[in-house]
């Protein structure tokens, strides 16, 4: 008997995506849904990459920048369907609706923080502005000086990991094939299409961003942070049930995933003057992972020219994308339209990079 997780065919598929990552299983599964049989290959197992150690912040809003409007575009579109992604996965409290606190420490802070507020109104995004003691009052765990704070309760989180391990069932209940530890080289596998989904391991235009990752643990249960909180040079996400995750660095160090003891002390240091009660967590995890990154820092999604179709580069966005890529690719895959707002992220725009 195959382990949970694995299965084997010796069909030729209609589709087989490289890479079991969130991105490579819910194209998988969005695929197979549509009625096309689908092998899913992985070089290890399966969720073992960055999808592993992503915080999960589906935060279009918090991250919305004037530069990028194609990124928020798309990464409002794929929020929509969020709420339908995880009911159909049935995540349950995996996934938390739980709103965003981005939080300044002092004047010049506050000052940036406004700035940020500004840019949000302006384009049409929802964002508070409170004071401190306002602040303190939807999260008492806040430090006493903590000046001010933009509230944006339309942005969400999810459990990544639980994430993966939903989808490994759903894909199993599709009949999607998966080959956790098959490392596929340059000869494609056999099959009618294939996706490459392979992150940071994409070879060029794609390179590897690493951040630097800790899980905490309250002894006491949760209740320290309910909503995710950000400050310029971490965030921390609750799981909801005393766990908490700090990040994260972002560090152009090639495909170098060592843990740093002074990764982890800046972390904790930056944390610890906006959440105290963070001294008492546990550290249960210190690991890092490497972010697939573009030259613009926005996903390639779409045919690639050499028979593939990319489903890449999402850099810190893939959590999020990961609905309406999967929605893109599968249609693509199916000869329908994809969602209009993958268009400006076409695989074939760097393509004197790739060659």
């Amino acid at each position: 008997m195959p382990a949970k997780g694995v299965s084997t065919s010796t069909s030729t598929p209609d589709v087989a995506v490289i890479g079991g990552g969130v991105i490579g299983l819910s194209v998988a599964w969005s695929a197979a849904r549509l009625g096309l049989a689908v092998t899913v290959f992985d070089r290890g197992a399966l969720g073992d990459g960055a999808s592993r150690v992503a915080a999960g912040m589906l935060a279009p809003i918090t991250e919305a920048d004037a530069g990028e409007p194609a990124l928020l575009r798309a990464g409002l579109a794929s929020a929509a369907r969020w709420p339908a992604f995880a009911a159909a996965l049935a995540l349950g409290d995996a996934y938390r609706e739980c709103g965003t606190l981005v939080v300044a420490r002092d004047a010049d802070e506050a000052e940036a923080l406004e700035r940020e507020r500004a840019l949000r109104a302006a384009l049409g995004l929802h964002a508070e502005r409170l004071r401190g003691s306002e602040a303190r009052k939807l999260e008492p765990g806040l430090a006493p000086g903590v000046r001010a704070a933009l509230h944006v309760p339309g942005d969400h989180a999810v459990d990544p990991r639980a994430l993966i391990a939903a989808l490994v069932v759903a894909c199993e209940r599709e009949g999607v094939v998966l080959r956790p530890q098959t490392e596929v080289g340059d000869e494609l596998p056999p099959a009618g299409r294939v996706v490459r989904a392979t992150g940071a391991w994409s070879g060029p235009p794609v390179r590897p961003v690493k951040g630097q990752i800790l899980c905490l643990r309250d002894p006491d249960g949760p209740g320290l942070a309910d909503r995710v909180i950000r400050h310029e040079r971490f965030y921390l996400v609750p799981r909801g049930d005393g766990r908490y995750v700090l990040g994260a660095t972002m560090e152009e160090r090639g495909f170098d995933t060592t843990v740093t003891a002074g990764g982890v002390r800046e972390l904790l240091q930056e944390a610890q003057l906006v959440i105290p009660g963070l001294d008492e967590c546990v550290l249960e995890e210190a690991s890092a992972g490497l972010r697939p990154g573009t030259p613009d820092n926005a996903p390639l999604i779409g045919d690639a020219g050499d028979g593939t179709i990319l489903a890449g580069g999402h850099h810190r966005n893939g959590i999020l994308l990961a609905p309406l890529t999967a929605e893109a690719v599968a249609a693509l895959l199916a000869g329908a339209e994809p969602p209009e707002e993958v268009a400006p992220f076409a695989a074939g725009r760097f393509a004197e990079v790739r060659a």
